[in-house]
């Protein structure tokens, strides 16, 4: 299986396109410490050919554009990424979907909710029904949406986007609003889950023996923004675990036979992204990568 992370950061990637936080700072500084980081997204493919985008990141162009394997190669239109799977309805993971509606067919994976808070949008329909197939899935339900890598949705503690929230909404619930992906090839299975409130012994008990995990690194402390001055909201509030702490997903992940152990959509103000830091530090000394834009695994 071959797995590149397109995007490694949260909602507005690194730096955002407005922000003077100390690590946004650095990184608008040219700061080797702090590396630009586009909006959270993955692809994988069982043969390096064909490829299942995870996520639609609003700068999947960039991506693109720096990743050779998923450039076009045949005719006048081509594209190796041969289907698209939502993760969540978020901003961040649907906005690139509007990139892609240049008349090339590929099939839209998604539970029922996420697809259907795409379709109940207007703006969506620039992806022709006559060139986009949208099939919904069901969680816990394999599917195969390349040949030779099949797929299981299953749902997390999240929310819904922060675009459908009201009065009702809850965090923490598990629904179909949110979901991690069990992605098989070969042999070799990755669990993928870049939203998660909190790791309950059902999650555990689910990625128990992954190859690898690419596992929600949002914040590193519940407060981060807060912190950083740039914001009042929790990562919680957000639907996202932190990083340390006796809850945290790294005490919580401790005792869970894993591969390797990748945290992506980092948020900008979370410290580990510098990396001479002592959080990384700390962070990697448990066993953790912290994702780049372009870092490739091959399992």
């Amino acid at each position: 299986m071959h797995v590149v992370i397109l995007g490694s950061a949260a909602g507005g990637g690194v730096p955002q396109w407005n922000c003077r936080c100390s690590i946004c700072s650095m990184a608008w500084a040219g700061d080797p410490r702090v590396k630009s980081r586009t909006q959270s997204s993955i692809a994988v493919s069982p043969d390096g050919e064909r490829w299942l985008l995870v996520n639609a990141s609003p700068d999947i162009r960039q991506q693109i554009q720096a990743n050779s394997a998923m450039f076009p190669r045949e005719g006048l239109r081509h594209s190796p990424i041969h289907s698209v799977l939502l993760t969540n309805g978020d901003v961040d993971h649907v906005a690139g979907l509007l990139t892609l509606r240049e008349g090339q067919t590929f099939t839209l994976y998604g539970t029922s909710d996420i697809l259907g808070s795409v379709t109940d949008n207007r703006v969506f329909d620039v992806m022709a029904a006559n060139v986009v197939t949208r099939q919904p899935i069901a969680v816990n339900q394999a599917f195969e949406p390349v040949p030779g890598l099949t797929v299981t949705l299953f749902s997390v503690p999240g929310k819904v986007p922060l675009w459908l929230e009201d009065a009702n909404m809850k965090i923490g619930a598990e629904t179909e609003t949110t979901v991690g992906a069990m992605i098989e090839a070969g042999g070799k299975r990755l669990a993928y889950i870049p939203g998660c409130a909190r790791v309950t012994d059902g999650l555990k008990q689910r990625i128990a023996g992954v190859d690898a995990l690419l596992f929600d690194g949002t914040v590193l402390e519940d407060d981060d923004m807060i912190r950083a001055g740039v914001g009042t909201k929790t990562g919680w509030r957000m639907g996202h675990i932190q990083m340390n702490g006796e809850t945290g997903s790294i005490a919580s992940l401790a005792d869970v036979d894993i591969g390797r152990r990748v945290f992506v959509h980092i948020n900008n103000t979370n410290p580990v992204l510098v990396e001479d830091s002592a959080e990384r530090a700390s962070v990697e000394e448990r066993g953790w990568t912290v994702a780049h834009d372009g870092l490739s695994l091959a399992l």
